[in-house]
Formats: structure tokens, C-alpha cells, sequence
């Protein structure tokens, strides 16, 4: 069957089952284009919890996200195209892990990064985002914060906070962690009039290098207010997609796109979310216990995030 085919055969499955395609900015290009809705993982699953209409969501992304639509929409089918297609940092951390790390500190805040399980989120006292971590831990009374799984997006928010003390998981996102500071340098000094737009999932001596350190949807956000016109790119390379439809006209460079490759994120492709929509569901599930004590975490950042 030729793409174009899938995709007809797509859009009419989608319609005939009342689904929604949920695609995230490091998915395939083709994968965002046949989607309904492209964004990050909370976005989508805000926007997924405001269609009353879709009885299902295939999410184009990892197991985390559709986890999380899950948590917010539980009377909609979730599916997920590659079920094999998990997160790596989301899997550094599990439920006794965590539960041990709090008997450690038993007064601690204990504040999650959404990229993270359901088991995670259900331990956790507020969930966060890469956009808005650091207002909400400023909202956080506590002074003594236990951030989970992201040392360096707990790092980047401990920056703003120095009356603060943290406690951290060694968690990363394997991606952003191990970028070469001195190739973003090298680009910085070829391209002086660029802005670097990097994730603060990044290291600490990658950030430092930043003109803006913003979440996936912030950066798509900026490039379409065509404020600057060259940018330096450094987060995972799907999201070029979105850039170049943000701001046609912009200039975009980055690293090797092998450098900033997220391979649970490629494994959704056209093929697979036909086979989801044709039978084939690979639905999540999430035991109902550890959805309303998730929840929880989630309806908490949202008070402190107003």
C-alpha cells in the first residue's frame, strides 16, 4: 500500500471510529501531518480531555503520554501504535524506588516531571512540566523539594531556588544529556546571530550555552511570533517539522540529527497507527486505584499553575 493510500485509509477509519490522532513534535513528519492535533505530551492530553465527542486517542508517542490521557480521560479508549515505544528516563525510576527515596526524606515535596509513569505520578505530591516547573515549585510552600526523574530539569529549576534544598533522582533523558557542549558551541560561533532555543532537560553545561531554555511547545510558540529569523535548534530532531511550518522563512540549524535522535519516539510510523485504527489497539490500561492517586498530582499542578 502506497503512503498516500495509508493515509486515505487513515482519515476513514478515523472518522468511522470517533478517534482523534494525537501526534507529538518528535514524532515522524508524515506521523504529524495525518494528526489532529501535534504538540507536547500534556498539551495533547489536555486538549484529548476536552473532546467530548472521540470515543478514542491514538497517541503518536510513548507510553508515558498515552498513560497520562489516560489518567485525564478515562472513559476514551487510549491507544498506542507501538506499544514497545517507552522512555527511557521515564524507566529510571519505579514505584519501590521512589517510595524508599521518600521514607528517606519524609518532609520533602515530592514533585514529578510528567515524563514519568503513572506508578510515579501516583507517588508524587504535584506533577510538573517542562514550561511551567519552575513557577510551580516557587508556588511549592516547602522548602525541602525531592524532584523525580529529571536531575538536570530538577538542576534547572534548583537554579532559581537557591533558598531552596533539592533532592534529586539520577534520572536524564539519554537525548538531551550527553549533547556535546563544544559542537554547541562550534554552531554558536558559526551562526553569532542565531538564538539557541535548548530543552532544560539538557546538562548543566549544555544550558549555559542557551539564549532560552523552553519546553518543545514554547519553542514552536516563539518561532511563530517571527521575532528572530536564524535559530539554533538543540532538542530532538523531530521537531524540525514543526518549526519550519511555525516560520517558513526562518533559518534553523542544529547537530547531526543522529545526535538528537529519540528512537521510541520514531518507532511510530503511518503503517502502525493503521493497524491500531483496522483492530489491532494495543490499548493502555491503568488500574483505577493508581489513576485517581495520579490524578491527584496532575489536578495539583493545574491549582498551581493558575
Amino acid at each position: 500500500m502506497q503512503q498516500s493510500e495509508i493515509v486515505e485509509r487513515i482519515s476513514e477509519l478515523r472518522r468511522s471510529r470517533k478517534a482523534i490522532i494525537l501526534a507529538h513534535t518528535y514524532t515522524l513528519p508524515e506521523v504529524q501531518e495525518v494528526a489532529d492535533f501535534v504538540g507536547d505530551s500534556y498539551g495533547l492530553s489536555k486538549k484529548a480531555a476536552k473532546i467530548g465527542e472521540c470515543e478514542s486517542i491514538v497517541f503518536a508517542g510513548v507510553r508515558f503520554m498515552a498513560e497520562t490521557a489516560k489518567i485525564l480521560s478515562p472513559e476514551k479508549r487510549v491507544l498506542l501504535p507501538a506499544p514497545t515505544a517507552g522512555c527511557r528516563m521515564a524507566d529510571m525510576i519505579d514505584g519501590p524506588s521512589l517510595a524508599a527515596l521518600k521514607a528517606e526524606h519524609p518532609n520533602a515535596t515530592v514533585v514529578c516531571y510528567v515524563n514519568s509513569t503513572v506508578e510515579i505520578k501516583a507517588l508524587s505530591d504535584v506533577c510538573v512540566t517542562s514550561s511551567n516547573a519552575v513557577k510551580i515549585v516557587g508556588r511549592i510552600e516547602n522548602d525541602e523539594i525531592l524532584f523525580v526523574p529529571d536531575k538536570n530539569l530538577g538542576g534547572f529549576v534548583a537554579e532559581h531556588y537557591p533558598k531552596k534544598r533539592f533532592i534529586f533522582w539520577d534520572g536524564f533523558c539519554p537525548v538531551h544529556n550527553f549533547i556535546n557542549p563544544d559542537a554547541v558551541l562550534a554552531l554558536k560561533n558559526e551562526h553569532p546571530d542565531a538564538k539557541v532555543l535548548m530543552h532544560p532537560e539538557c546538562a548543566p553545561e549544555s544550558r549555559e550555552l542557551a539564549d532560552y531554555l523552553i519546553s518543545t511547545g514554547q519553542m514552536v510558540d516563539l518561532v511563530a511570533e517571527k521575532r528572530f529569523r536564524k535559530y539554533i535548534i538543540i532538542t530532538e530532531s523531530g521537531i524540525m517539522h514543526a518549526l519550519r511550518l511555525a516560520d517558513p522563512d526562518a533559518e534553523f540549524y542544529s547537530l547531526p540529527p543522529k545526535d538528537l535522535l529519540c528512537p521510541n519516539m520514531k518507532k511510530i510510523n503511518l503503517r502502525n497507527i493503521l493497524e491500531t485504527l483496522e483492530g489491532h489497539e494495543h490499548e493502555v490500561r491503568v488500574d483505577e486505584d493508581m489513576r485517581v492517586k495520579a490524578l491527584k498530582s496532575l489536578e495539583k499542578m493545574l491549582e498551581l499553575a493558575g
